[in-house]
């Protein structure tokens, strides 16, 4: 099979990709509207601070468990309520459930339409939840094992490495 052949065939390069320079600022540009558990737990759990962590998850979702030091503002709720929990000029990192849901993407947009910087944290509390980091409730703080499928089993959610 010719080079020519399999790429004519490919499912994957029938649009082919992007030039380089138009690559690197579509993916720097991707950046500056997502970030990942990791960095954000790398973050809370160093104090290296700069952003408020909103969850935008009904009430009986975070009763089920949140993340430690997260804001409470299910997206409804933002508009009306955004200045008084959210300092205003605050940057804001928004979680809702995982992947499948688009909660947080909502509410960043609240957040962004209020006049916040926002970020949207990819994977959502699934995924934190996954890694093993830590969660809490009213009981207090637990931890589950890491995923195997989503970070590395030994030290305890640790990063990927990505």
């Amino acid at each position: 099979m010719t080079t020519t052949t399999a790429t004519a065939s490919s499912k994957v390069l029938r649009v082919p990709p992007a030039d380089p320079q138009t690559a690197a600022a579509h993916f720097h540009r991707r950046f500056t509207f997502e970030a990942d558990v990791a960095d954000v737990h790398a973050d809370v759990e160093s104090a290296a601070g700069g952003f408020v962590l909103v969850d935008s998850r009904s009430a009986e979702a975070w009763a089920q468990g949140h993340i430690p030091g997260a804001v409470h503002l299910p997206t409804d709720g933002i508009t009306a309520r955004a200045a008084d929990l959210v300092p205003p000029g605050s940057v804001v990192v928004t979680y809702c459930w995982g992947p499948g849901c688009n909660g947080a993407t909502r509410a960043a947009y609240e957040f962004a339409a209020a006049g916040y910087r926002v970020k949207e944290m990819l994977g959502g509390f699934e995924y934190w939840s996954r890694e093993g980091f830590p969660v809490e409730d009213a009981a207090g703080l637990r931890r589950s094992a890491p995923d195997p499928l989503t970070a590395p089993v030994s030290g305890g959610g640790a990063s990927c490495g990505c």
